[in-house]
């Protein structure tokens, strides 16, 4: 198998987050569920190029994105939600915010690097009627 690129798989994100309805979705799966939004995006992306995974694999891809997900994206969340909450009383909110968002958009990028280089070192079975997400959200 070829590996699989990191540009491509952000590309395919990108588009799949602006479909109607999907980022109410997978922000679900985040704030219900505590799953990764990254992690779903990427087992769609398997799943559109027919790829399929096992647990012991998507166990694999959690770990490789745990720390940096507790250290620096979650944090990151809860700044920005808090500065919203209180946006009255910060100077300046509208430029906070937005390069915030822009940091948090970099970060998720380099997490969706992270996911790539560990799939990458996964054996994957081609499978037609994969369903990858399955396996994560139960």
């Amino acid at each position: 198998m070829k590996p699989l690129n990191s540009e491509a798989f952000w590309q395919f994100a990108c588009r799949l987050y602006d479909e109607e309805g999907m980022q109410t979705r997978l922000l679900g799966y985040q704030n219900q569920q505590g799953k990764n939004v990254n992690v779903c995006l990427l087992l769609y992306y398997l799943d559109s190029l027919e790829l399929a995974l096992n647990e012991s694999q998507l166990n694999q891809l959690e770990l490789c994105i745990g720390e940096f997900d507790q250290q620096v994206l979650k944090p990151l969340r809860t700044a920005r939600a808090y500065l919203k909450a209180n946006q009255s009383e910060i100077a300046d909110y509208t430029t906070i915010r937005k390069e915030l968002l822009s940091a948090e958009l970099k970060l998720e990028k380099q997490q969706q690097q992270m996911l790539i280089d560990s799939v990458n070192t996964c054996t994957l079975t081609s499978n037609p009627k994969a369903d990858n997400l399955k396996l994560y959200i139960r």
